[in-house]
């Protein structure tokens, strides 16, 4: 039997953050196009297009259809009634596998999965980047059809700047399924169904005169999707406040749960993104951004005053601001954000306007019982 598709899994299943934000990037550049190879190989990282569809608003609402696909985890089969009144409404003719039923099953495949299957291997790459590991694996799809070269590559094991990456990062051709896992060490691979011991094939980087890439691979495909966009952190951070709410605030979550936050604040420098607060509470205070961010000096001071907090602990400012039992404007530049919790916390989460910025300058985690967090809540109830 084969494998299921990592790719479609995850967008039938909760797509990660990174893979939405990897996809949302293109949403700003939607490009008007001809033929499929209009928009050449990396150049999608940044850029929307569905090859035919050369007018604005057939192509917005093709970009908001895959949107609502790769971000909501919906069906091919959603997908396809989306597109049908997209191509009913704007009355779009011609494109290629219009007319039969089997023409257009095709045609919604290939969108659909060619987006959900290259975003998901963007935010991969993202991932395996920031995860810093030792060594990438190659694994196959498990495709019924398998390709052999992609067969030949299965399991093999080489290190990030390995230059085999370059070109054969995953996908490597329409319809495939392929993926990459990272691994530390020789046994991790063992683990992630690597073999450390295997080597890639002899002539593995020979181009094929009729694709122009190396054997195996379908023209257009000999390139790493995401690769201009995978240091998701620097290149997303100053993004994350013109991101819709979702996937931001899931992706200041996983960064906050999965390492490079604690890295961050064993030397932190600069700012990190910590909490999103609401349109509303923003423009309560003048703020022109809503996320907010935890500065050098105030990490530092954090460590000092409350110590009692683990890196990973940082994540519940988000859920204080997202389920705050009580909001309170402070001061005309500053709200607090007050969430009462039965397991005996009171969370304190306090974001003020500097300038042009927004940061959290305090948070804390308070215990007591219901007496002393009530008594607590009056005392910052009489700021109001």
């Amino acid at each position: 039997m084969a494998k299921p598709d990592p790719a479609i899994s995850a967008i039938f299943r909760r797509p990660f953050p990174e893979q939405v934000a990897a996809f949302r990037l293109r949403l700003g550049n939607l490009v008007a196009t001809s033929s499929w190879d209009d928009v050449w190989q990396d150049g999608h990282d940044r850029s929307f297009m569905v090859a035919g569809a050369t007018k604005a608003d057939l192509l917005s609402d093709l970009a908001a259809a895959v949107d609502k696909a790769v971000a909501e985890g919906t069906s091919l089969e959603e997908f396809r009634r989306d597109f049908r009144k997209i191509v009913e409404r704007r009355g779009w003719h011609g494109w290629t596998g219009e007319g039969t039923k089997a023409g257009e099953a095709w045609r919604t495949r290939v969108i659909y999965r060619t987006n959900a299957r290259t975003s998901y291997a963007a935010g991969r790459l993202a991932q395996l980047r920031e995860g810093n590991f030792a060594y990438w694996i190659y694994r196959h799809g498990g495709s019924l059809e398998p390709r052999p070269e992609h067969l030949a590559w299965d399991r093999i094991a080489l290190p990030p700047d390995h230059p085999f990456w370059e070109t054969h990062a995953t996908p490597n051709g329409w319809g495939c399924s392929c993926y990459i896992v990272g691994a530390r060490t020789r046994a991790g691979i063992r683990r992630m169904g690597g073999d450390p011991d295997k080597v890639l094939p002899e002539g593995w980087q020979k181009l094929d005169p009729k694709t122009g890439a190396p054997r195996g691979i379908d023209r257009g495909w000999a390139y790493a999707p995401g690769n201009t966009v995978s240091d998701t952190v620097t290149a997303l951070r100053p993004k994350l406040n013109d991101l819709p709410p979702q996937p931001s605030i899931d992706l200041i979550r996983s960064w906050l749960q999965e390492g490079p936050f604690a890295k961050w604040m064993e030397a932190p420098k600069g700012a990190w993104p910590l909490v999103r607060i609401s349109g509303e509470d923003a423009a309560r205070i003048g703020a022109r951004r809503e996320v907010a961010d935890l500065s050098a000096e105030t990490a530092l001071k954090q460590l000092r005053q409350h110590p009692e907090l683990t890196p990973a602990e940082y994540v519940l400012a988000q859920d204080t601001v997202s389920r705050a039992t009580y909001r309170i404007q402070d001061t005309p530049q500053s709200m607090i954000y007050l969430l009462d919790e039965p397991s005996g916390y009171l969370l304190v989460v306090k974001a003020t306007r500097t300038g042009k910025g927004l940061f959290v300058t305090s948070f804390r985690r308070i215990t007591g019982d219901a007496t002393r967090r009530a008594q607590l809540i009056r005392q910052f109830r009489r700021r109001e």
